[in-house]
């Protein structure tokens, strides 16, 4: 039986809100058969507080399977979009965060860009309009420098990397998972990076976003690590250094 999407949701210390999360995108896959069978595949990056036990104890409907990989220890955002990423079998692999900050009924859009050689990601950029509840005043400070400095390693005409809602074709998401090194949060533009090198279009799409509090991301270390992990990736790119398709890749 073939797959059609699998969700990867990446997690640490989830277990108050993953429990909302994963019953609400099963209500949405019972109501949008098109995107069954799916597969939800929930990666616990060393959690405290029991996040693997609360998503196994999940109900989902029928046609939606569910799969819990642990990290022993917390190993970064990146490393577990890697491993669920690797994990996936679905024709379309579905990117999005515990929280539901872009909500999962916000797919259509973005399949709705997408093709077969395509990557679609969700954006708070293109349309602000859509953006519900805003970031505090220096997150989005911080996230528009970001993006500037984005564009200037070379993605340009993307405006936000960094919504964690993207839809990858599901061999290009496996291909990606063989190759991506980043293991913190500066690994959505490694693979945004690593999929136009390879030929792969990226397409933004303006989704509903509203900023939920009690964000994983602690301003001062976190953006310490984003611009070392940006300068490396600048330099893999200007050696040439970035990773070639995986032998025998689609």
């Amino acid at each position: 039986m073939q797959i059609r999407l699998s969700i990867v949701i990446p997690a640490l210390d989830e277990s108050d809100r993953l429990p909302r999360s994963l019953e609400r995108i099963g209500s949405f896959l019972g109501d949008n058969p098109e995107w069954l069978p799916a597969e939800i595949i929930v990666v616990d990056d060393g959690s405290k507080d029991g996040t693997a036990d609360v998503a196994r104890a999940a109900t989902l409907p029928s046609g939606v399977g569910l799969h819990v990989a642990n990290h022993r220890n917390n190993l970064g955002k990146g490393a577990a979009v890697r491993t669920g990423f690797g994990l996936t079998v679905g024709d379309w692999v579905l990117l999005t965060d515990a929280d539901l900050s872009a909500p999962i009924e916000e797919l259509p859009a973005l399949a709705a860009a997408a093709e077969h050689d395509c990557v679609a990601i969700g954006s708070r950029a293109v349309q602000r309009r859509l953006v519900e509840v805003r970031q505090p005043r220096h997150r989005d400070l911080m996230g528009r420098v970001f993006n500037l400095i984005v564009r200037m390693l070379g993605l340009s005409g993307i405006h936000d990397t960094q919504c964690g809602f993207k839809l990858f074709p599901g061999h290009l998401a496996r291909n990606l998972s063989s190759v991506q090194r980043l293991d913190g949060f500066a690994f959505d533009v490694e693979l945004l990076v690593i999929a136009r090198w390879w030929g792969y279009p990226v397409r933004e799409v303006g989704v509903r976003w509203r900023h939920i509090e009690a964000s994983r991301v602690l301003a001062v270390r976190h953006s310490a690590q984003m611009a070392r992990d940006l300068l490396r990736l600048w330099w893999w790119r200007t050696t040439g250094a970035l990773p070639r398709p995986p032998e025998g890749a689609e």
